[in-house]
C-alpha cells in the first residue's frame, strides 16, 4: 500500500490520534473511506466506459470496412454495366454498318 509498511502506519496513525484526538479519528476514518469509495467507483465507471469506447470503435471500424467493401463491389458492377453496354453499343454499330454496307453492295450489283 503505497511503499508504507506496518511501523510507519501506526506511527500515522498515533500522530493523527495525538493531533485530532479519539472523537474526531473516527469521523475522519469515514471521510476517508468514504473517499476512497468514490475514488475506486470513478475509477471504474471511467475503465468501463473507455472498454464501451474501444468497442464501440471496433463495431464502427467492421461497419466501415463493410460499407467500403460493399462500395466496391457496386462499382464493380457499374463498371462492368457500362463495359457492357459500350460493347453492346459498339457491336451493334458494327452490324448496322456491315448490314448497310451489304445493302450497298447489294444495290451495286443490281445496278451492274
Amino acid at each position: 500500500m503505497f511503499g508504507i509498511g506496518m511501523p510507519e502506519l501506526i506511527l500515522i496513525l498515533a500522530v493523527a490520534l495525538i493531533v485530532l484526538g479519539p472523537k474526531k479519528l473516527p469521523d475522519l476514518a469515514k471521510s476517508l473511506g468514504r473517499a476512497l469509495r468514490e475514488f475506486k467507483k470513478a475509477t471504474s465507471e471511467l475503465k468501463e466506459s473507455i472498454t464501451v469506447d474501444n468497442e464501440l470503435t471496433d463495431v464502427k471500424k467492421t461497419f466501415d470496412e463493410m460499407n467500403d467493401d460493399i462500395r466496391e463491389a457496386v462499382d464493380v458492377n457499374i463498371d462492368f454495366d457500362d463495359k457492357h453496354k459500350k460493347t453492346s453499343a459498339s457491336s451493334s454499330d458494327k452490324k448496322s454498318k456491315k448490314a448497310s454496307k451489304e445493302e450497298e453492295d447489294k444495290g451495286s450489283l443490281k445496278d451492274d
